[in-house]
């Protein structure tokens, strides 16, 4: 039986040297033109995300809300950590926060032209809770608790996942805004107000996971 196999998998390494290889028909237009035009804007990941596959999307965002969820549930029986180390010399600190202060307008710059440029709401999210565990690692935890309860972080992160769901509900219905002019702030339609809702969205879930990780098991 062996031999079988030996021999089959000879014959397939002689095709792959010998035949040669059917060049797919490509169309005289390119695919990620089509997108680019279908979406009404020059980020061709973005109309990809918030558009084309924007019913998976919505479960990304919904996965992403469960696990904050199961940190707090997870942790929610542990005591909290009695050791909470952080930076506490000025060179890290003024280092740290400097990070913090250009992941922060990276992220607002993601989040308001990511439908234009390399980037969108996951990206601006990601850079903005670097920001956030930036400015963790050189405060107090009690300090970015009193933050995070006094701006009802916790109120606008749920309210952002609730307006992006209504909101990619509508789109998925065959309800659209007008796409504007190409590469203008204002078009996409509504993927530019999904895309900020995104990156609210990862930005203060991150927040939240940071806060519980260094509340039940220290920061560094």
């Amino acid at each position: 039986m062996k031999w079988i196999y030996i021999a089959a998998g000879i014959a397939l390494f002689i095709k792959m040297l010998i035949l040669p290889n059917s060049a797919p028909v490509v169309p005289d237009f390119s695919i990620v033109e089509s997108i680019v035009k279908d979406g009404g804007m020059p980020n061709a990941v973005t109309v990809i995300i918030l558009r084309n596959r924007l019913y998976d999307t919505i479960f990304e965002v919904v996965v992403f809300t469960i696990a904050i969820m199961g940190a707090y549930f997870l942790l929610a029986n542990e005591k909290p950590s009695c050791a909470i180390y952080r930076f506490t010399d000025q060179p890290s600190i003024v280092l740290a926060r400097l990070g913090a202060t250009i992941a922060a307008l990276v992220s607002i710059e993601l989040a308001i032209r990511g439908h234009l440029s390399p980037g969108g709401g996951f990206a601006a999210g990601v850079a903005g809770g670097t920001a956030i565990g930036l400015i963790a690692i050189t405060s107090s935890p009690e300090w970015m608790q009193g933050i995070y309860q006094r701006y009802h972080a916790a109120t606008w992160e749920k309210v952002s996942v609730l307006v992006f769901i209504v909101l990619a509900a509508i789109t998925l219905a065959g309800v659209e805004l007008p796409h504007g002019e190409m590469g203008a702030l204002f078009s996409g339609g509504i993927v530019p107000l999904l895309n900020i809702l995104v990156a609210v969205k990862v930005a203060l879930g991150s927040w939240a996971v940071i806060l519980v990780f260094v509340r039940y098991r220290g920061l560094l």
